[in-house]
């Protein structure tokens, strides 16, 4: 069993928690994910590790609720266990001497980019973040990111917070001005596939992390499937970052729709007490 040692809201429907999961903790590496069970009977859901500190054997996870069993997840409390944890799964980010990287990170997708900031820094990088919101509210990890970053811009769909509008603002006026090496996008798949749009005519080196599409991150259930370069991919053993001009977005969303209907089952069932 995987016992949570501490748990803390970030935001309306955004927790964060730290297990216990000792092997993990060790073995990690930005840009991989874990696979959790909360109770026996329940679904796989693939989580990124924001940080882990192997002497203490910890791991810290973000998680939105939006489905059944993040709902189940967010509902845990401190001293309780969860079933399994399985990981790491996926690649490593690769985490190299890129020059000038910019990093865009929208919703919970900014709990990924953290650790891989944190690697590209490391490596000598010069990092300039962009995080998105659609409200103030939903903003975390600024302070984090802040300062691991040279340069820090947040943008809020309201303007409650930072400059008024969509993330790819500041990015293209930074296409415009200065020398980009590299780019990476995590967050809504909308978002990723503006970014990918606006760097293409730039000509500069862009991943995305498609996590949102995985279903149980094993590769067994083959739900993220996605077309990279003409060619078919396994998001959760290929991946999961890819070279964002390479994705066929119009597949991956289209595909993202595919469980709309037993997920909304599910989380009624939820909701009713019969779930």
């Amino acid at each position: 069993m995987y016992r949570i040692v501490e748990k803390k809201r970030l935001s309306a429907n955004v927790v964060q928690m730290v297990l216990e999961a000792p092997l993990i903790a060790r073995s990690i590496k930005p840009g991989q994910f874990i696979i959790i069970m909360v109770y026996e009977r329940g679904e796989r859901i693939p989580l990124t590790v924001v940080e882990s500190l192997p002497q203490a054997g910890l791991i810290t996870i973000v998680f939105q609720e939006v489905g059944k069993t993040t709902r189940l997840l967010g509902k845990k409390e401190v001293g309780e266990e969860l079933f399994a944890i399985m990981g790491p799964n996926g690649n490593p980010f690769p985490a190299k001497l890129y020059g000038d990287v910019v990093l865009v990170a929208g919703g919970v997708g900014v709990a990924e980019v953290v650790p891989i900031a944190r690697a590209l820094k490391d490596t000598g990088n010069n990092i300039t973040t962009i995080v998105g919101a659609r409200t103030k509210d939903l903003l975390f990890f600024t302070d984090v990111l802040g300062s691991i970053s040279n340069n820090l811009y947040i943008t809020t769909d309201d303007g409650s917070s930072g400059i008024k509008g969509l993330v790819t603002l500041p990015l293209k006026e930074l296409l415009d001005t200065v020398h980009i090496d590299m780019v990476l996008a995590v967050g809504p798949t909308i978002m990723m596939r503006s970014v990918a749009n606006v760097t293409k005519s730039y000509g500069v080196k862009t991943y995305v992390s498609l996590n949102p599409i995985m279903v149980d991150g094993t590769g067994m259930c083959g739900g993220c499937r996605v077309t990279v370069g003409g060619e078919t991919k396994f998001v959760c053993v290929d991946g999961p970052e890819f070279d964002a001009h390479q994705v066929d977005f119009d597949e991956l969303m289209q595909r993202q729709k595919t469980y709309i209907e037993e997920e909304k089952l599910a989380l009624k069932l939820l909701e009713e007490g019969n779930g």
